[in-house]
């Protein structure tokens, strides 16, 4: 039995005189007989708590950022009017910080026999499969004398996704493929661009593009016009090592690779290319192949939303490997890693002549903005130390782009705000340059 607030204050008041001598509210209520016979009556006339039914209806998932509701009906079998209070407990991460109080508690009412639906509003602040933990519900009686309390489980998940900001940089980028796909190209590869349709020379045109038989059967010169093949293959491997952990600005280095992972994966199944993704430290973390243009990036979405970073050290053998498998004829596979020294000259280029003998590699990395305030800093000792650390800094990762540079990996190195757009606009330059 759960004693109210009101409850307290009346027998307080009611046992004042001989309260001071009993230990404890029991004994106060012991030596009030009719408080005692009130407390007792509606107590008995609470609503049965054990005997409820609960069920859940609602949003399944939601993106990061945006408010998903989480609907509870409650039914009341009983012969007895429930009046509860009802909470509805979710982690902590469900909701901004401060607005579990009002969200998650509920006063209900609910007639003999009758149902009612209680809403719960939730804004995650974090990425991941958010569940229920129980439902308390505290049923008191007419009086608001006394309660029953006890405890429900009803199972619900609801999957925050990422919250894909970058999608604002693809009408730009589409726009831009357009154009890509009706202009000529400047370089004739063979491999990397398909026939489009002939038009008439204009100066400036590669001679190379003449069509000699078409001109002999016009009056004017004839030039083949390209445009980039489709149904190309592009891998997105990512790299959920310890590396992908740190914070870079206010996000995770994690969670700014798989939006610009995104946007690559959106920008090229619009394009016509085939989308493989593939998260990897040791081990496969994350898969998806097989799915056609519509499909790819819900797949690439839903795959990201329960991806954490993994405290261990990647194993490069095994990424590429992996990658390898999943790329069995030539691709363009797209790595989204680090370019911090170590994890480059002792993981990434022993490895890569494996990757670059048959497939065009880009290697990704999200810079820190932090690093080029620091390269600023003058005016005191701490901060010529601090623009000398990143000065190093910065060096070490120039150094270790260039050394793959001089494999062939085209390298992309931008800051969380500017990693998405520029990634995109390296597979629309591989594209143009025929190199897909």
């Amino acid at each position: 039995m759960a004693l109210t607030g009101r409850t307290a204050l009346l027998a307080a008041l009611g046992s004042l005189p001989v309260g001071i001598l009993a230990p404890s509210w029991t004994g106060m209520l012991a030596v009030n007989a009719p408080l005692s016979l009130a407390i007792l009556c509606d107590y008995a006339l609470a609503a049965p708590v054990r005997t409820l039914r609960f069920t859940r209806s609602g949003d399944t998932s939601v993106r990061l950022g945006d408010v998903a509701t989480v609907d509870l009906m409650v039914t009341n079998p009983s012969g007895r009017r429930l009046r509860a209070d009802v909470r509805d407990a979710w982690p902590p991460s469900s909701w901004l910080p401060g607005a579990e109080q009002s969200a998650s508690r509920h006063k209900v009412t609910v007639p003999a026999g009758e149902r009612r639906r209680l809403t719960t509003v939730l804004r995650p602040t974090r990425r991941g499969d958010r569940r229920p933990e129980r439902i308390t519900v505290r049923s008191y009686g007419p009086l608001g004398l006394a309660a029953r309390q006890g405890h429900h489980k009803v199972p619900w998940t609801v999957r925050v996704l990422p919250p894909f900001t970058s999608r604002k940089h693809l009408p730009s980028r589409l726009a831009r493929l357009r154009e890509l796909d009706g202009r000529t190209s400047v370089l004739i590869r063979g491999q990397g661009t398909e026939f489009d349709s002939l038009r008439d020379y204009v100066p400036g045109d590669d001679t190379r593009s003449i069509d000699w038989r078409a001109t002999a059967r016009r009056t004017t010169v004839a030039v083949r016009t390209w445009r980039p093949e489709r149904d190309r293959h592009i891998l997105i491997v990512l790299d959920t090592g310890r590396t992908s952990a740190g914070r870079v600005g206010d996000v995770p280095r994690l969670d700014a690779a798989m939006d610009a992972a995104l946007l690559l994966g959106a920008l090229a199944s619009r394009a016509g290319d085939r989308v493989g993704l593939l998260a990897y430290d040791r081990r496969i973390r994350a898969q998806v192949v097989g799915r056609s243009a519509g499909d790819v990036l819900p797949a690439m979405v839903n795959a990201f939303a329960p991806l954490e970073p993994e405290l261990v050290e990647t194993d490069a053998r095994g990424l590429s490997a992996a990658a390898l498998t999943n790329a069995p004829r030539r691709s363009l596979i797209v790595l989204l890693t680090s370019l911090d020294a170590a994890p480059v000259e002792e993981g990434l280029l022993p490895v890569l002549p494996q990757l670059t003998q048959r497939h065009t590699v880009l290697v990704a990395s999200v810079a820190d903005p932090h690093i080029e305030r620091m390269k600023a800093t003058r005016g005191s000792v701490e901060g010529v130390y601090d623009a000398a650390a990143a000065t190093q800094a910065q060096s070490q990762r120039n150094r270790a782009a260039e050394q793959l540079q001089r494999h062939g990996v085209t390298v992309v190195d931008a800051t969380p705000e500017k990693i998405a757009p520029a990634l995109a606009d390296a597979y629309l330059a591989l594209k143009a340059a025929g190199r897909l």
